[in-house]
């Protein structure tokens, strides 16, 4: 009897990553499973439903270890970017092994910082990668530069929000390097299409989904290999769609088509009007899009 393709509720569950860290994920709506592996690293609880592709598949969003539900080990080493493949590769095992889902190639989608987890997957088990969705992505793992001039630039389209002049005085701030502490809160209209009460309580709610330890130990020194990365990822011969917003200043046009020339079989889509978090801007969009290019 063939092992069945997905579950057939939501819930929430753990499992055992290899150093016995007990790891939290949830899953949501039915279908074929859709790996989701949150940015920051932070509570993947911001992911939502990803603006309703869970009509379409099934969302295992995990929580990265010392984020969400799942522990916070007492090595944050064990944070860091590289040795988070490892947990993703569990989940996997666990996904076949305990719950009988057929995932031998399993699609993932990743958020942000999230895609420096998802190239890394990628290239060291490109045998287990179906389809790869990377969503308004980091590119740290590859080593592409995003410059002052890409984010001043992008963020010079919004300048008839009423809001503009205050928060690109801060950015200006930020990438001179005189940043402080109310410059970062100052730009948080530029992460969102609209900053509207969704968008404000949104970016209220992420303060308190990030441990600052875990963040830094993410991307600790020795997190990214970017020539043995780029060298696997040239042989990456799946599906790959790199989406971005239009307005994102965190994944500009230029170092995206960078990254897109990368990967063998990457397709870049940038929503228009939309900011870090597309599926909030536009979720008819948003999934559109995304669950056309998992089919």
């Amino acid at each position: 009897m063939p092992a069945p393709s997905s579950l057939s509720s939501s819930f929430s569950s753990s499992f055992s990553a290899p150093d016995g860290t007990r790891l939290s994920y949830d899953v949501i709506g039915e279908g074929r499973p859709l790996i989701c592996l949150p940015g920051g690293p932070q509570d993947s609880v911001y992911l939502g439903d990803l603006g309703g592709l869970s009509a379409h598949r099934q969302l295992i969003r995990l929580d990265l270890r010392g984020t969400g539900r799942s522990e916070r080990p007492a090595d944050l080493a064990s944070c860091r970017c590289d040795r988070l493949v490892d947990d993703v590769t569990a989940l996997r095992e666990h996904l076949r092994l305990d719950l009988g889902l057929d995932v031998e190639r399993t699609d993932v989608l990743a958020h942000s910082g999230g895609a420096n987890l998802a190239l890394q997957y990628a290239a060291r088990h490109p045998e287990h990668v179906g389809r790869l969705a990377l969503i308004t992505p980091s590119v740290r793992a590859v080593d592409i530069a995003i410059t002052a001039d890409d984010r001043l630039e992008t963020a010079r389209l919004r300048a008839a929000e009423p809001w503009f002049p205050a928060a690109y005085a801060a950015l200006r701030e930020i990438t001179e390097g005189r940043a402080t502490g109310d410059s970062w809160a100052a730009i948080a209209p530029f992460s969102y299409g609209r900053w509207d009460a969704e968008a404000r309580r949104h970016q209220a709610a992420e303060a308190g989904q990030m441990d600052h330890e875990v963040v830094a130990a993410f991307g600790a020194e020795g997190a990214f290999d970017a020539a043995a990365t780029r060298d696997a990822l040239a042989r990456f011969v799946r599906p790959v769609l790199l989406l971005t917003g239009e307005v994102d200043l965190s994944a500009p046009p230029r170092p995206m088509a960078e990254l897109k020339s990368l990967l063998h079989g990457g397709q870049l889509s940038v929503q228009p009007g939309a900011g870090h978090f597309p599926w909030l801007d536009d979720p008819g969009r948003f999934v559109a899009v995304v669950a056309e290019f998992l089919g």
